[in-house]
Formats: C-alpha cells, sequence, structure tokens
C-alpha cells in the first residue's frame, strides 16, 4: 500500500468534465430515491426514517437485526461514515438488540438507535435487562406486523394458500420496555413518531 500511494501521488488528476453531466444525473436520481413513496397503512416506516435521517446526528450508531423491516432502514437512511451501521450480512435475526447494547457500552457517548422486526426482536429481546442494568440510553424500534413477515413472504409467494408457523402471538412491546423499567410506547400513526421519539 505504502509503495502504491506514493505511485498515485505522481499521477496527473484526471480530468472529470467527460462524465460531470453524468455524476450529477445519478446524484439527483440517488437524492429522489431517498423520498419515501406512497405506501399503505397509517404509520409509514419510510416517512420514519426519513425524519431520524435529518434528526440524528452523524456519530449515531444504527443497528438493526434481519428481516423486511430492514429494507426501509438501508433505503432511507444513507449511513453518514464509517462505525455508523452493525446489522447482520447472513441474515442473523435477532441481531439488533444486542450490538446495540454492545455499541452503547463501547461507544456510551454517541447515540445508538435499534429497529427489530417483531420475530427478530423476540430472538433476543431479553437484552433490554442488560440495557437496564447497565444504564445504557438506547432507542429500540420495534417493527410490529404479527409475524416472521420475511419467512411469510416467501411461503406466500413459492406456496401459495399454505402458510405454515409464521404467525406471531407478541407481548405488549411498550409495557414490556416499561417492566424493565425503561421508557415505552406503541406508535400507530406516522405523525405521532416524532414527539414519541423525542420523550424516548
Amino acid at each position: 500500500m505504502p509503495e502504491f500511494a506514493q505511485a498515485a501521488r505522481k499521477l496527473a488528476p484526471v480530468d472529470p468534465s467527460a462524465w460531470k453531466d453524468w455524476t450529477q444525473t445519478a446524484r439527483a436520481d440517488y437524492e429522489a430515491w431517498l423520498t419515501p413513496e406512497p405506501a399503505p397503512g397509517s404509520l409509514h416506516p419510510g416517512e420514519v426514517i426519513a425524519y431520524l435521517r435529518k434528526r440524528l446526528p452523524p456519530e449515531t450508531i444504527v443497528t438493526n437485526g434481519a428481516g423486511n423491516f430492514a429494507g426501509w432502514v438501508h433505503r432511507y437512511y444513507p449511513y453518514p461514515g464509517f462505525h455508523t451501521e452493525l446489522a447482520p450480512t447472513s441474515g442473523s435475526m435477532g441481531y439488533g438488540v444486542p450490538s446495540a447494547v454492545a455499541a452503547k457500552l463501547v461507544h456510551p457517548d454517541r447515540p445508538v438507535i435499534s429497529f427489530s422486526g417483531d420475530g427478530d426482536f423476540l430472538m433476543c429481546g431479553q437484552e433490554l435487562g442488560t440495557a437496564a442494568q447497565h444504564d445504557l440510553r438506547i432507542v429500540f424500534i420495534v417493527v410490529n406486523n404479527g409475524m416472521y413477515g420475511t419467512i411469510r413472504m416467501h411461503q406466500e409467494r413459492d406456496y401459495p394458500g399454505r402458510v405454515s408457523g409464521t404467525e406471531l402471538k407478541n407481548p405488549d412491546f411498550a409495557a414490556l420496555a416499561r417492566a424493565y423499567g425503561l421508557h415505552g410506547e406503541t406508535v400507530d400513526k406516522t405523525a405521532d413518531f416524532e414527539a414519541a421519539f423525542e420523550r424516548a
């Protein structure tokens, strides 16, 4: 690497004018892609992420587990730099909660936000106890649709009419947080998210 860097320093800069228009168009396309598209339901996850994108400082660490819910995070939250994302690369469900606890223990001075699906959260949600025990200030966001959504999607696509074992009977997640002595509330409408986040 040092030899390559030394040789590269001696090279004349490349004239970017040949692709200047293309890069400007590509950048505009990317920025437009960050605007949430219309979606059904009273709570729009893309709008939630768009709000967080404006609200969170650049040093925030965002964690997530595995599931379709993470698609909104990855599309609408452009990570501002290195060491700002903790996410599984192999579809490991349950990763979002413990990775947030670890991130906050290592970086107590940085905000940490954790995203989980409901099934994803239930795999390691007991780590709320660790967060409470060490007084970690993490915001846990649970996307609750009452099912293992990704698995259900594949079932409905590949085996129509043969859904099996993907429905969940969930606890009241806000009450569970409060049972650990943490703040907990349920948000059902996009318009209510901002105030709930500020309280959290």
